[in-house]
């Protein structure tokens, strides 16, 4: 029998983000279903990462490796890293298809079944559920503690984005790789990495990072979701935090930036700085505000389009050239 955690008042989950380059769609309904499945999770539940000393709330930034889920747990406030388990998908397949092919079964038979039909399916997907939850309890036993509602919404949340995974091996992968680097990849690297993706979805990897850690920017999430954008997914990381090696491009987008990019050395074709303005400086009044952050935004889409067009329209170079 599993001993029962005593969970205290500040052990649970506040905030949850997925890996923009590994959990990707452009489908509404996918993206709606993603959200439900966060709100669920986020509004009740009993979470605590084992044998840390960090105390909650918590964060959690979800991404998708291989065959890997990635339940990445960090201070909801500075996003500094916690604890990060990778939690294998195998074991999970045929319960990801039952939960699929129960759940299409439920919408139908609200549609046309009888109560006693319904009833029946809703059993079997309680069950299912509940197999799910224990199983994840039981393979991130001593690593992540839960109780059992918050595995069976976690079980949720995976199954709505595992279909939609990128399983890119960046190390591996022969599409152009770009790097945008800001002061703390909260507002300007975040922003440039996310039109990026956009104006060119599956043509390069983009990634950004900052120089020290920072905090989500709710004025980014206003300003980019003006233009069809979710930056609630967005969580910021440094620079040590990198798994790739080489990049194609890295651009740096304050002082601080440049510099620390110079010491570090990192494998870059190209290194090049683009000065922009922090709109996190400007004073004034909200609308005044706004307008400084969609100025940026504006300004980076027309600079990111321009330059990453050739480098995604270029043939691939060999592996060993300039590595």
């Amino acid at each position: 029998m599993r001993k029962p955690r005593d969970f205290g008042e500040t052990d649970r989950i506040v905030a949850v983000t997925l890996d923009p380059n590994t959990i990707t769609s452009i489908d509404p309904d996918e993206v709606h279903e993603w959200r439900i499945a966060i709100y669920d999770l986020v509004e009740e539940n009993r979470f605590a990462p084992a044998r840390v000393k960090a105390h909650g709330p918590y964060a959690l930034h979800v991404s998708i490796v291989g065959n890997y889920i990635v339940l990445d747990v960090r201070h909801p406030e500075t996003y500094e890293p916690i604890a990060a388990h990778y939690l294998s998908l195998t074991p999970f397949r045929r319960l990801i298809r039952d939960y699929f092919r129960i759940r299409d079964s439920y919408y139908e038979a609200i549609k046309v079944s009888s109560p006693f039909q319904i009833e029946a399916v809703d059993m079997a997907r309680r069950g299912m559920h509940n197999e799910a939850a224990e199983l994840l309890r039981t393979r991130l036993d001593n690593k992540l503690e839960m109780d059992l509602n918050t595995a069976r919404r976690l079980f949720t949340l995976i199954c709505a984005v595992q279909p939609y995974a990128r399983r890119i091996d960046e190390r591996a992968s022969s599409l152009p790789a770009v790097l945008f680097v800001c002061s703390m990849n909260s507002v300007r690297s975040p922003i440039a990495a996310a039109l990026a993706r956009r104006l060119f979805p599956g043509r390069l990897i983009a990634r950004s990072a900052g120089v020290r850690s920072g905090k989500a920017d709710a004025f980014v999430h206003e300003v980019m979701e003006e233009i069809g954008i979710d930056m609630s997914v967005h969580t910021p990381h440094t620079m040590d935090e990198l798994v790739a090696t080489h990049f194609d491009l890295v651009v740096t987008l304050s002082p601080d930036a440049a510099a620390a990019v110079a010491q570090r050395g990192l494998d870059a074709r190209a290194i090049e700085h683009w000065p922009m303005p922090d709109p996190t400086s400007v004073e004034g009044n909200r609308e005044a505000v706004l307008s400084a952050y969609r100025g940026l935004r504006d300004t980076l889409q027309q600079r990111v389009r321009e330059r990453l067009e050739p480098l995604v329209a270029a043939p691939a170079p060999s592996p060993a050239a300039g590595r």
